[in-house]
């Protein structure tokens, strides 16, 4: 059986953080499967240099976002200001993920959510972006903090929690949250003792909850939570 794949979408104004959390971990994750999971860097253009929204780093991507390669497909945020006038040119948070919302990158993510053999995955505002392309309605997911009232405003269920597994679409909050969402794809998909190997390597123990639907909820609240 081929190796799954862990396809790591840039796109112009990405978070680098959201990146390359769950790059290391999926890494050292393959490394500790002798290799059955890849972990790559990809865009919908192809191979080649992307820009993020911070200082102007730069990550590339080695191939082209594949929505029939069987693995996961992880969205990451982006990195700006949060406040700013678009009709200056700022390049604010809310205007990068509206870019991507609107770009060559959602119908191949369409095609993966259609697709059996690829689960969705997002770090921040990656949920956010997909949302607003119509892509999670109805579904269960959690972006920023920031962003949750966007997010429950196009139809999705936003939940507070610190990674929300929904099955086939797994969301994590904020930026360090990347950690959290790498290392639960890990546990769920290749048993803990990989995940636990992989804290140790990082000196990392994950927090927060991870949400499931089901189960008993609180007989009282102080807030929904989906």
């Amino acid at each position: 059986m081929p190796p799954l794949t862990a396809q790591i979408v840039l796109f112009d104004g990405f978070d680098p953080l959201d990146v390359i959390a769950p790059f290391e971990v999926l890494a050292a994750g393959s490394d500790a499967l002798g290799g059955d999971l890849i972990a790559e860097l990809v865009s919908a253009a192809g191979p080649g240099p992307v820009r993020s929204g911070t200082l102007g780093l730069e990550l590339t991507a080695t191939s082209a976002l594949d929505p029939d390669r069987p693995g996961y497909v992880i969205v990451p945020g982006a990195s700006g200001p949060v406040d700013g006038d678009p009709d200056a040119g700022d390049e604010t948070i809310p205007v990068l993920l509206a870019r991507f919302a609107d770009s060559p990158a959602i119908p191949l993510i369409r095609r993966a959510m259609a697709n059996p053999d690829v689960q969705l995955w997002t770090v921040c505002g990656g949920s956010l972006a997909l949302a607003m392309a119509g892509l999670l309605e109805g579904r269960h997911a959690v972006t920023h903090h920031l962003g949750m009232d966007v997010l429950d405003a196009t139809g999705t269920h936003a939940v507070r929690a610190r990674v929300v597994d929904d099955g086939d679409l797994v969301t994590g909050g904020g930026v360090t949250s990347g950690l959290d969402v790498a290392l639960h794809l890990l546990d769920r998909e290749f048993g803990p003792a990989i995940a636990r190997y992989v804290e140790d390597l990082f000196e990392y123990e994950r927090r927060g909850i991870v949400w499931r639907a089901g189960g008993r909820t609180p007989a009282t609240t102080m807030e929904s939570n989906a």
